[in-house]
């Protein structure tokens, strides 16, 4: 049919597998929010459709409102927001609830596209590059404020849209050595991380000294990189301090392992794991899941929804799952690449990006290489909000993609 020409059935055909099967996963673990799941679903289709309906320059011309509205009501959490779970980050009417940081996401994309791809944007200008960061940094310091530091994770996934724009790889590089410093700072001495990093940068200035246009700025460099790294390293005992227990403990988990805090932070890890683990090769069945059905796992239909697929699907579902998921956001960034529009590309890279950190968040976090942060694994795990927003990203997408190859331009 000519007005299929354009849409990427591969993509979409992934999307509602993964929706589908997710379904069949909730339904398994509680029937009653496995309907409400699909209700969901119905609604995403239904937005789906309005959204394909739509011009496709609209959520161009409409970014910068998508996103105050979402900024407003992140804003909004602190007057108005009910508490779940420890964290005020939920509107709740009457018996429904929306976490408004899903949204949040889909204004941030939208508006970081608006902007990079505006005539005026050029990376390697200060203010321009500023700008930028001021868009993705605005939204996300409000959620610190909630707090909800799962979410501002995934809010840094942005930063990969921007790298594929040219932003300098150094962003990344920085990053990783703060985040390794703090990291291994918990485990080990303050004291001995500082002198293994004046030792490293003896090494390199050693081997490198011919190199290095030695002046006052390049001596100053090194020597406030190594004191904010020494200070990172001599804070980190006292920020763990300052955290609530149940916060530092999900962290300390990493290092003690699950059964240090088995009734405590370590519960969730340890029967997760146990979930997973009794799958073996081809899982207990369907509804067969002796840890799934006996609900052993607090929050298994949410953010551990994971350890179902591998009881009852065991190491075969769980991997193709995986593999389903590789697929499907792989195709985003592919299609992204091959947009015309700058607006399109930057909006399919902040997508993809999201996706990937959700979920690498979630099935880390699952099996015990990450902390406990309450991020949702995309489409799968149960939420009416979360689903409604990545299905409104998927859709925002697709059409985006459909308009760019349906374009004579």
């Amino acid at each position: 049919m000519k007005w299929t020409e354009g849409l990427d059935k591969f993509g979409l055909g992934l999307y509602f597998l993964i929706c589908l099967f997710a379904i069949a996963n909730i339904f398994s673990v509680d029937e009653g929010l496995g309907k409400k799941q699909l209700i969901f679903f119905i609604i995403s289709c239904i937005a789906g459709i309005v959204i394909f309906l739509s011009r496709s320059k609209l959520f161009e011309n409409m970014a910068g409102i998508f996103y105050i509205l979402g900024v407003l009501l992140l804003i909004g959490l602190f007057p108005f927001g009910t508490e779940i779970l420890g964290q005020k980050n939920w509107y709740k009417f009457g018996g429904f609830t929306m976490q408004p940081v899903e949204f949040a996401k889909i204004g941030t994309a939208l508006m970081l596209a608006n902007y990079v791809s505006g005539p005026d944007f050029n990376i390697q200008n200060r203010r321009s590059l500023l700008t930028a960061i001021a868009i993705i940094a605005v939204p996300a310091t409000v959620v610190l404020a909630i707090p909800d530091v799962g979410s501002v994770l995934v809010f840094t996934a942005f930063f990969i849209a921007l790298f594929r724009e040219g932003l300098s790889g150094w962003f990344f590089g920085v990053g990783f050595i703060l985040a390794a410093v703090f990291l291994v700072s918990i485990a080990v001495d303050p004291l001995y991380v500082v002198l293994a990093l004046l030792a490293l940068t003896a090494l390199y200035l050693l081997f490198n000294f011919r190199k290095i246009n030695w002046n006052i700025f390049s001596i100053a460099s090194v020597v406030g990189v190594l004191a904010i790294l020494s200070a990172i390293s001599f804070a980190t005992p006292a920020v763990l301090e300052k955290l609530p227990k149940h916060q530092r403990e999900r962290i300390e988990v990493l290092y003690k392992g699950e059964k240090a805090f088995r009734d405590t932070s370590g519960y969730n890890l340890l029967y997760s794991k146990t979930a997973i683990g009794s799958g073996g090769l081809t899982g207990k069945g369907y509804k067969q899941g002796s840890v799934t059905q006996g609900k052993f796992v607090p929050e298994q239909e949410t953010d551990y929804i994971f350890c179902t697929v591998g009881e009852e699907w065991g190491f075969v579902g769980s991997t193709l799952l995986i593999l389903a998921y590789a697929l499907y956001i792989g195709r985003i960034y592919y299609l992204a690449e091959k947009q015309k529009s700058q607006f399109n590309r930057v909006f399919g890279y902040s997508f993809a990006s999201v996706l990937l950190m959700h979920f690498s968040i979630n099935i880390g976090m699952v099996m015990g290489l990450f902390p406990t942060v309450g991020i949702p694994l995309p489409y799968f795990s149960y939420g009416g909000s979360s689903l409604l927003a990545f299905s409104i990203m998927t859709f925002i997408f697709f059409k985006l993609n459909y308009a760019d190859k349906n374009s004579l331009v």
